[in-house]
């Protein structure tokens, strides 16, 4: 007679260990690098460090929810958030997931997180100037449309508000503002979207809190 060996695919697992928003779980064979993942309570997370008996996944979350002994279960899918016209006047998470109480955001298009930018040589050349609405920063630096530009400041000198304010003043001139927060609290978040509100940037700018 002859045996052969069957391997069964673990698509759940075990969280045997948790801190600092890393949990550590036992199972989930198969995993692939950079997938999204799913605890128990809803939390989601991403598998980073694959080892023979163990998987390691950064938390998108509150990580103090998650103890061991929960269980994790993978979806097959790459990290992967929605893009396109959908998201302009929307507040969403760093998953692409709405928080400005206006329902889910249905996208018929998405992006890998982890992907390439686009080569120096694909980038169109910046040749048209970009208003900011402050006489003193259009006056002194000039800006141009797509180019970088770092506002670079002590705490509370006003840096958000300059950025801010130049999104108010690209109203009606086709262009698309992106905010990013990133470690900011919920108040200066929800304080700048009240800001758009009040200026009625709501159809040309979107606003993304990394919490």
């Amino acid at each position: 007679k002859q045996w052969y060996q069957r391997r069964v695919a673990i698509t759940a697992g075990v969280v045997t260990e948790v801190g600092d928003g890393i949990a550590r779980c036992f199972g989930l064979s198969n995993v692939m690098s950079g997938e999204f993942v799913e605890f128990e309570n809803g939390i989601k997370g991403q598998a980073f460090n694959l080892e023979s008996n163990s998987v390691g996944i950064i938390i998108y979350g509150e990580f103090k929810q998650i103890q061991e002994g929960s269980k994790v279960k993978r979806t097959k899918k790459i990290l992967q958030v929605p893009v396109g016209d959908k998201l302009i006047g929307r507040v969403v998470n760093s998953l692409g997931e709405s928080i400005d109480g206006k329902g889910e955001i249905v996208s018929d298009k998405y992006r890998f997180v982890e992907s390439p930018a686009p080569d120096i040589a694909m980038r169109k050349s910046v040749s048209e100037s970009m208003q900011t609405g402050i006489k003193a920063v259009d006056a002194m630096i000039p800006i141009g449309r797509g180019q970088r530009q770092l506002i670079i400041g002590d705490r509370g000198t006003g840096k958000t508000s300059i950025a801010m304010d130049t999104i108010i003043n690209q109203k009606g001139n086709d262009v698309i503002c992106v905010y990013v927060g990133i470690g900011q609290k919920e108040s200066t978040i929800a304080s700048n979207v009240e800001i758009k509100k009040e200026k009625s940037t709501d159809c040309d700018s979107a606003l993304i809190p990394l919490l």
